[in-house]
């Protein structure tokens, strides 16, 4: 089964993190960690499918018919051992377990409000009558699932045929984690790096300085501040993952162990470090070439 073409930045934190006690049924997820990394794309799949084929369909995935959240938004975890995440000098991550929620129905109920409050009326309007609600009870339903939310903020931020590139500037380079499988579509492939949070925090406040200083408030900028004030939401002792997701189910196999788009973003943060602002256009351009013929897959789909 193909996964979607979806990339992901998820923070893991640890387990004392939500709650004192946790949930019981959240602790038994964890103490199971039946859910694999390489298995999160096609369970986020599979419980969309699952709302729009039910009758009637669901609103939101992982939800009764009455907007109820099923139980599976407490037990679809991903779990993570801290002796897994590498770290730099005096940083430390958990105690373990360390956990991700996928929180597919409240990142569906957020991205459900955004397309209510951005989307071409005329838009709206053929998608709300499509489903036979109204926007008040589609705001409703969305507003409900997400004071489901435990904490402040999702723990997982995902895209579509692409990685944002100012996302590569919290990860070491060096470090990313290559596994080609036995083929595309082999549910192991995987092209990913974790990084502790306080690393991750120092990196990104110093890449949006350094852009902001050079480009002012554009969009690399707000993405890199946007993603700051998302990260400083979270426990400090947790860990950050920047993980291809299934995008790794179109790039073949030479290209993805030459990928070097994290080396790229760093060399560009080098260059306006010592003022060679000259150097970027150049490196921006095997970056756009890079990922647009990524992107650009998406029309054939």
């Amino acid at each position: 089964m193909l996964r979607p073409f979806v990339a992901y930045l998820r923070v893991y934190e640890p387990l004392s993190a939500f709650g004192d006690p946790p949930d019981e049924q959240l602790v038994q997820a964890v103490e199971s960690a039946k859910l694999t990394r390489a298995r999160a794309g096609e369970r986020e799949h599979l419980l969309w499918l699952r709302s729009q084929i039910s009758i009637p369909p669901r609103l939101l995935p992982a939800e009764r018919i009455d907007g109820s959240p099923s139980p599976s938004t407490k037990t679809d975890v991903l779990v993570l051992d801290p002796a897994d995440v590498p770290t730099a000098s005096g940083t430390e991550v958990g105690p373990g377990p360390l956990v991700c929620p996928l929180e597919l129905r409240v990142r569906s109920a957020a991205a459900l409000a955004g397309f209510l409050g951005e989307a071409h009326p005329a838009l709206r309007t053929a998608v709300l009558d499509a489903a036979g609600v109204s926007a008040d009870t589609v705001r409703a339903r969305a507003n409900a699932a997400l004071r489901d939310l435990h904490g402040t903020t999702m723990h997982v931020l995902s895209t579509t045929w692409t990685v944002p590139l100012p996302w590569f500037s919290i990860v070491e380079p060096d470090e990313r984690r290559l596994v080609l499988g036995s083929g595309m579509d082999d549910p192991k492939r995987e092209l990913s790096w974790r990084v502790a949070m306080r690393d991750a925090l120092t990196r990104i406040a110093e890449a949006e300085e350094l852009v902001h200083d050079a480009l002012g408030d554009t969009g690399p900028t707000r993405i890199l501040a946007e993603t700051n004030r998302w990260l400083a939401n979270f426990h400090p002792a947790s860990a950050v993952e920047l993980d291809y997701g299934g995008l790794v189910q179109l790039i073949e196999d030479p290209i993805l162990e030459s990928d070097t788009s994290a080396d790229e973003v760093h060399a560009m943060l080098d260059a306006l470090r010592g003022g060679a602002v000259e150097d970027i256009a150049e490196l921006f351009q095997t970056l756009r070439d890079y990922w647009g013929d990524i992107a650009a897959k998406e029309r054939f789909n």
